[in-house]
């Protein structure tokens, strides 16, 4: 389980830097890297989504003690 929140941090992270240079510079980065696969370039937006509701989700239901 911490594998998959160190994953999940880090994609989302790399979906924030990739939104940044999408709205600032009009370049992808995740586009330029998975260009030439179509597929899997869908796939990682898909995780980066996956990780970010994930992410909403935890802070949402965290609990301070």
């Amino acid at each position: 389980m911490r594998g998959l929140k160190t994953l999940s941090k880090w994609l989302v992270v790399i979906g924030a830097i990739n939104w940044g240079l999408v709205s600032l510079l009009d370049y992808s980065l995740v586009t330029v890297v998975f260009g030439q696969w179509p597929a899997v370039e869908k796939w990682v937006y898909v995780l980066v989504g996956a990780a970010g509701v994930w992410g909403a989700y935890a802070m949402l239901t965290h609990k301070k003690k």
